[in-house]
């Protein structure tokens, strides 16, 4: 099976920190089980930026990120981060991750459905109502 979602730095977090409902948390096991985790460059910087991290969040974390495929930032997302932030107002991060989605056709997995839904094309589910 090819891989179909990209995690959001909030999904991520909770995830790592087992926040999740039930069927948020049996949801995100079985994507587990089918493909390797798959997170941009900047959801990468703000996982390592995460100030309230415990020694132990540290050591999951970086294991997470060893065991993710992290999209580069690349030409081809940088022309479509433009092309979103020209079209609304929306922060730089969140908008690098929708373009990240949009150019590799993933479905972002995120929380933050409100900052995300106004992006035409962008596929996304949030765990939370799982």
């Amino acid at each position: 099976m090819g891989i179909k979602y990209m995690w959001d730095t909030n999904t991520a977090i909770y995830y790592l920190q087992q926040q999740f409902p039930p069927g948020a948390e049996k949801f995100m096991d079985d994507l587990l089980k089918d493909e390797q985790p798959v997170i941009s460059a900047i959801t990468e910087i703000e996982l390592l930026c995460w100030k309230t991290a415990t020694d132990k969040d540290l050591d999951v974390l970086r294991n997470f990120i060893s065991d993710s495929l992290v999209i580069e930032l690349e030409q081809p997302i940088k022309l479509k981060t433009a092309d979103i932030r020209k079209a609304r107002k929306i922060k730089l991060p969140d908008a690098i991750i929708a373009a990240t989605a949009l150019v590799y056709d993933l479905t972002l997995l995120s929380r933050n459905t409100t900052d995300f839904s106004s992006i035409n094309g962008l596929k996304i589910v949030n765990p939370w109502e799982k």
